[in-house]
């Protein structure tokens, strides 16, 4: 299971890590409650191997390879049954391919500011833990990117849970929507116009209480071989609805894309606009920690 870290002000025995240096760390440097990044993982465990991913996931890799990490603050699962995943769109997805995959999705919360810090931290764990064979190899990465914040939309303005407790409040459902820009140069824009014009109108009334947008980065040279290089760096943005219901109770009014009333073809707002282009709508429920509800329901 690897090396204990030693206590007292020195190496521990057994190769501990030197205390103080924990000390000097937070001395130093932003240390704020906002989301400024993220990671958004949706992953998909191979055919027969959906309960002893669930178990390595939920026992063992959401802390000791997420939470139990520096400035990773908040977190939570979310799992889509099969029913779920058949509602996704659109059906050609430039992220999902097929449509379905990536029954689980996790997001964390990163402090603003120590993303670079956090990377430092989370490559050296994820080395060590593929050195102790704690990493679960029978599952394919289908959307994992790090992320920066970018927007945050309310329902009901001041009132309510923030960005920052959305974690951690009982939210019911999530949607996750990924947009790609028409170009580089056109991603501010369409960030611009989601803030400014849709969201405002599709929150109104709504289920959801928020949408919180951000934009994918990088994943370091030195990553695990295991997560492909993410796409759309400069011209995507994910966006995240936390809602307070069920999302099958609010799909069809809410989310599913309208049909054009002459051809019945599916419209998008989004590309509409001219600005961009949806490429992923998917909605999920919250796991249950320490348990493997929804397992049975994947396939």
């Amino acid at each position: 299971m690897g090396e204990r870290g030693g206590s007292g002000s020195g190496s521990g025995a057994g190769g501990g890590t030197r205390s103080d240096v924990y000390g000097e760390l937070a001395a130093v440097g932003p240390y704020g409650v906002r989301p400024g990044h993220a990671l958004i993982t949706m992953v998909e465990p191979h055919p027969g191997q959906e309960y002893a991913y669930n178990r390595w996931y939920e026992d063992d890799h959401y802390y000791a390879g997420a939470m139990a990490m520096p400035w990773m603050y908040a977190g939570r699962r979310w799992v889509a049954t099969r029913d779920l995943q058949l509602l996704r769109f659109p059906g050609k997805s430039a992220v999902a391919r097929p449509v379905t995959a990536g029954c689980y999705l996790s997001t964390y919360w990163i402090t603003e500011g120590r993303y670079a810090d956090h990377m430092k931290w989370t490559v050296g764990i994820n080395k060590r833990l593929n050195r102790d064979s704690r990493v679960h190899q029978a599952r394919t990465h289908v959307f994992t990117a790090f992320q920066d914040h970018e927007a945050t939309v309310y329902r009901d303005g001041a009132a309510g849970p923030r960005d920052f407790h959305a974690l951690d409040h009982p939210y019911r459902g999530l949607v996750l929507e990924v947009v790609d820009a028409e170009g580089p140069g056109r991603r501010g824009e369409l960030l611009e116009w989601l803030v400014a014009r849709q969201l405002p109108g599709a929150l109104a009334g709504s289920p959801a209480a928020m949408v919180v947008i951000f934009r994918p980065t990088p994943l370091p040279g030195d990553r695990m071989t295991y997560v492909k290089q993410v796409e759309g760096v400069d011209t995507r943005l994910t966006l995240l609805w936390f809602l307070e219901c069920d999302p099958r109770d609010c799909w069809t009014e809410r989310f599913a894309p309208p049909a054009d009333a002459l051809t019945g073809a599916l419209t998008d707002p989004v590309a509409a606009s001219g600005l961009g282009r949806v490429e992923l709508v998917a909605p999920f429920i919250p796991t249950v920690p320490g348990t493997d509800r929804y397992v049975d329901q994947l396939r």
